[in-house]
């Protein structure tokens, strides 16, 4: 009974990291139509970034400051200065061009931080651990979950109770006709996909002290987080929440109960699902 609460507690815990990434690669697939593969290069940018910031000053909540902002302009530039220009191109320049920017960073990484991985250690509280039911559980595995909640439960309400969401939600539908009730659509689009990449360099944050920090975490997350998006539905906020717990559990209770079948089962759950919905669980049917 104890081995089955630690691991579903793990699930809970790669759930919100995976919500964490996939989350912002959904709002811009579903706000932009752009399927952005360097989002995974931009979360292993914001794990590395916040070890040179813990190496340099040792505060890990700065770094959750810090980096996110980082990101947020590395994000913007990208949108502003090359994705705009390829966007009228259709998928496949998109896809070209953020494949390219992905093996850039990946490059750019080894060559300032070393081929090898990157031990981070937080320290403090958030490095014990806590009594739950009886067992000693790590505090920073159910902070990863608590984060994934809240990110989760904001964006939420930004889309669908503020202002600003219902003028993102209108440009999705119609970006003409928003322009011409004078918002700044493009402004708009870059502010998008600088959230982004801001979200991912947040999770990059938040995997370091758990994953450790390399170059390969990047393909590493970049699979799982297309197979959510692929679960839940292209675009859908509340399907990438309910994919990632989905996905979570699964590769957690696949480690115990199929250890050599691990790895296969999550694929296994994306062919029953687009069999049954190719769509995906909440995606919009073209």
């Amino acid at each position: 009974m104890s081995n089955i609460l630690v691991f579903f507690l793990h699930g809970l815990a790669y759930a919100g990291l995976l919500f964490l990434v996939s989350s912002g690669l959904t709002l811009v697939f579903g706000m932009m139509n752009v399927l952005n593969f360097a989002h995974a290069a931009l979360y292993m940018l914001g794990a590395y970034f916040s070890y040179t910031v813990l190496n340099t000053t040792g505060q890990f909540w700065l770094s959750l400051i810090v980096c996110p902002l980082a990101l947020f302009i590395i994000g913007a530039f990208i949108e502003r200065f090359l994705l705009r220009r390829v966007h009228i191109f259709g998928h496949l320049h998109e896809l070209l061009l953020t494949f390219g920017l992905a093996y850039i960073i990946t490059e750019t990484v080894k060559w300032l931080w070393g081929n090898y991985p990157l031990a981070v250690n937080i320290g403090g509280y958030l490095d014990g651990t806590i009594e739950l039911f009886g067992l000693a559980y790590p505090i920073y595995r159910i902070f990863i979950f608590v984060w994934g909640v809240l990110v989760s439960l904001a964006m939420a309400l930004i889309l669908f109770k503020t202002r600003l969401g219902i003028i993102l939600r209108a440009a999705v539908n119609d970006n003409e006709m928003v322009n011409a009730l004078g918002i700044n659509v493009p402004l708009l689009f870059t502010g998008v996909f600088a959230f982004g990449a801001a979200l991912s360099g947040f999770a990059g944050v938040i995997a370091g002290p758990l994953l450790s920090t390399y170059p390969g975490m990047a393909q590493e997350i970049l699979v799982d987080a297309f197979v959510v998006i692929v679960v839940g539905g292209f675009g859908s906020l509340g399907g990438a929440l309910i994919a990632s717990l989905l996905i979570g559990e699964l590769q957690s209770f696949g480690v115990l109960l199929f250890p050599k079948l691990s790895l296969v089962l999550i694929y296994l759950l994306m062919s029953i699902v687009l069999v049954i919905k190719p769509s995906g669980l909440f995606g919009e049917k073209q």
